[in-house]
């Protein structure tokens, strides 16, 4: 028999937990912050377009560095000011985005409006011209940067069922970029399960020369440009090839196909690198594999069980995603999924806000189809156990020490979604390995660097050339 005192008493302070948790720090579910000390965290706004008060204390992106006071709002327009190093934005049209945001108040529903406004128009003509490939080609890239821009925060807006329409403008956008390549990409649909992937190979020139080849994983939420960003454009400015593709729970195959995250990658990269096996212009020998945000987790997972692969980056390393969602969410989770269901649906979903509900469905979509259409539709998923139990089964604690290849492990000051998760990946790994943390005295503070991924991949590179 349950006793209700006690039960009532367990709701109460969960939902206290539970509103510090989403409220209280704004970038902890959806921009991954687990509250670590000098994080200035704030409540989400929200969708009338007023941000609740901050704390007055220490942030990580002092100054001008602030384009909102949220944290996941933030961290988000900083990922976009910083593509301009790689054409990926333009400092002019993300901060005057910023400014339009801020002056009609900052709310999921005026981000995305602002930002899909801004990728259809680019992929117009510039004002007073008749664009030639080149300014069409840098265009679209762009427009690819702020159609995923508004892509992330929809389903806290006013029309979340906008999701798969706003994902398609922004592929789009993406393949008139790689049509107007010189030379273009080859394109391919690699056979997956009962699926394909979509694969996008950039060489810098198109003979059969052979040269060293980067696999790029993408993280949870990630889009194709942001690859452009953190190693195609560095890649092609070396030589080398570079291998873009959608893996499960991304891109194609989350948002159209509906294919979640799944534990085991390496069944994702073997049959990418099979592919490459067959081709004349990749060095077989000189295969490196990438993985940004939480591709950190999942390429480390595939290069512990693929031995082709010569050379793997962490950025940064993590060993269990799961870890990344705050504790209180976190003991949701029981063995039993009746009684998770329970909690969730009887205590929880209940007392949330429409921007807490909000931000659970963006996090929780990649791991569950059921959770992605519900969300599409403005409702909350019913279903907590079965996503969660997903996340959990991403944790690669005990097969870091499988590694052999040479290893960078990437860290970054004020790591906002898995604090400490690089050194513990460092400390497990058996093979070659090296270590590097990114500083906020470099201005590359921050999960990702978002101010600074010409210097991350500086970094990245340097040390592939030197250990391939």
């Amino acid at each position: 028999m349950r006793n209700a005192s006690t039960d009532r008493a367990s709701a109460l302070s969960r939902r206290a937990a539970l509103t510090g948790l989403i409220g209280g720090a704004g970038a902890a579910v959806l921009a991954g912050c687990a509250g670590s000390e000098g994080v200035r965290t704030a409540s989400a706004p929200g969708r009338g377009g007023t941000p609740r008060p901050t704390a007055p204390d220490s942030t990580p992106t002092p100054g001008a560095m602030t384009l909102f006071d949220d944290p996941a709002f933030n961290f988000n327009g900083l990922l976009a000011l910083g593509g301009a190093g790689s054409g990926s934005a333009e400092v002019g049209e993300v901060l005057t985005a910023v400014n339009t945001i801020n002056r009609a108040g900052l709310s999921s529903q005026t981000y995305v409006r602002t930002f899909h406004e801004l990728g259809d128009r680019l992929m117009g003509p510039p004002p007073g011209s008749r664009p030639d490939d080149a300014t069409r080609r840098s265009r679209a890239l762009r427009a690819a940067q702020y159609y995923g821009q508004a892509l992330f925060f929809v389903l806290g807006s006013d029309h979340p069922g906008n999701e798969e329409d706003l994902y398609r403008a922004g592929r789009r956008a993406w393949e008139t970029f790689c049509d107007l390549c010189d030379p273009q990409p080859v394109r391919a649909q690699i056979p997956y399960g009962d699926t394909t992937l979509p694969v996008w190979f950039f060489r810098p020139e198109p003979s059969d020369h052979c040269r060293p080849t980067v696999i790029l994983t993408n993280g949870s939420d990630g889009q194709n440009v942001d690859m452009w960003t953190y190693g195609v454009a560095a890649a092609l400015e070396r030589g080398w090839n570079a291998l873009v593709y959608d893996g499960p729970g991304q891109g194609q195959l989350l948002f159209v196909d509906r294919v979640v995250f799944t534990p085991t990658w390496e069944e994702v990269v073997s049959p990418l690198i099979d592919w490459l096996d067959m081709r004349p212009d990749v060095e077989t020998r000189r295969i490196a594999l990438t993985g940004l945000s939480m591709g950190g987790d999942l390429a480390p997972r595939a290069a512990a069980f693929e031995d082709r692969i010569a050379a793997l980056v962490a950025m940064p390393g993590c060993v269990d995603p799961w870890l990344g969602f705050p504790p209180e969410l976190r003991q949701i989770l029981t063995p039993d999924k009746e009684e998770t269901n329970r909690i969730w649906n009887e205590e929880v979903v209940p007392e949330l806000t429409p921007d807490e509900a909000a931000t659970l469905r963006k996090r929780f979509e990649p791991f569950s189809a059921e959770a992605m259409l519900a969300a599409r539709q403005g409702k909350t998923f019913t279903d907590f156990w079965t996503p969660a139990r997903r996340i959990t089964s991403l944790d690669i604690t005990d097969v870091v020490p499988r590694i052999t290849m040479p290893t960078l492990v990437l860290d970054y000051d004020d790591e906002q979604f898995y604090p400490g998760q690089p050194q513990q990946m460092y400390a497990a790994l058996n093979g070659p390995k090296d270590y590097v943390k990114l500083t906020a005295a470099e201005g590359a503070q921050l999960h990702c660097s978002p101010m600074a991924p010409q210097l991350h991949c500086e970094v990245v590179f340097d040390w592939l050339q030197q250990v391939l």
